[in-house]
């Protein structure tokens, strides 16, 4: 008798059963596996759970659940990478998000990086009170990304030398050049650094600059000396901007690079 009285209500029981087999987010296919329910049912279920206030929309056809008070759970949305396969599949964590959480960078972003295969109309996004700054790659470039656990959530993340790749491939997404220089500099002094990997993403990438940023900078570096001469063999055609967000009024010939006044080094116009 007194365990029956802790019984949480059949709607509320559904629904911890639903997201104890799902995980963190929900789509109607979970209740049609979990509750035995067709699809048009599922969905009026999802429907209702959300007017009664138990789970909130995240994306078309996502939901997770609202509270803790609502469900009786201790299944609560507190991590919004969980939201990153459900919304932007296929996709990644990248740029400066990433190079946070490999610990290339002690700064601290507001935004989630995201490099998403779908079509991007909107490079900011505020979802479930996370904000996402997305970018569109090729499906085929999805590569070079390690699996972490978030609750129990498998999430992409472009492992430490992508993310070095991409930031250099668009300085925007990892914070600006500067910030790029200095997550360089850190993973150019880390025992697990990996020139080799550097030079293969960089040609599967297939973005000559990414050769002329990576080799300027790392010239100017200590631990960079090598690195730097493996890039000289790399190098395409034309000038590229060392940010495409300054101006460049110097050209470093070595590098074919224009970059801004206070980064020429040794630089003819």
């Amino acid at each position: 008798m007194e365990q029956n009285s802790f019984r949480l209500p059949k709607g509320r029981a559904q629904l911890v059963r639903v997201l104890s087999a799902a995980g963190d987010v929900i789509h109607v296919d979970d209740l049609v596996t979990s509750l035995q329910l067709d699809r048009t049912a599922a969905a009026q279920r999802l429907s209702r759970w959300t007017e009664q206030g138990w789970l909130r929309r995240v994306g078309r056809g996502a939901y997770v659940a609202a509270s803790i008070d609502t469900m009786g759970s201790d299944l609560v949305l507190d991590d919004p990478w969980i939201l990153v396969p459900a919304l932007f599949a296929p996709a990644y964590i990248g740029g400066r998000t990433a190079a946070e959480h490999w610990d290339l960078t002690e700064q601290i972003f507001k935004d989630i990086v995201v490099m998403t295969a779908q079509a991007v109309r909107q490079k900011r996004q505020e979802r479930h009170g996370a904000l996402f700054s997305l970018k569109h790659i090729d499906e085929q470039k999805l590569f070079g990304t390690k699996t972490v656990w978030r609750h129990q959530t498998r999430v992409p993340v472009s492992d430490m030398h992508r993310t070095m790749v991409d930031m250099l491939d668009d300085p925007a997404i990892g914070g600006g050049i500067q910030h790029v220089a200095d997550c360089l500099a850190n993973y150019l002094r880390r025992s697990d650094r990996d020139d080799e990997k550097l030079i293969k993403y960089a040609l599967q990438l297939a973005n000559g600059a990414v050769f002329k940023r990576l080799g300027f900078l790392a010239e100017g570096l200590p631990e960079g000396a090598e690195l730097a001469h493996r890039c000289e063999h790399h190098l395409s055609g034309g000038h590229a901007k060392l940010d495409p967000a300054q101006e460049g009024q110097r050209v470093v010939s070595k590098w074919r690079l224009r970059v801004p006044q206070r980064w020429a080094r040794e630089a003819t116009i």
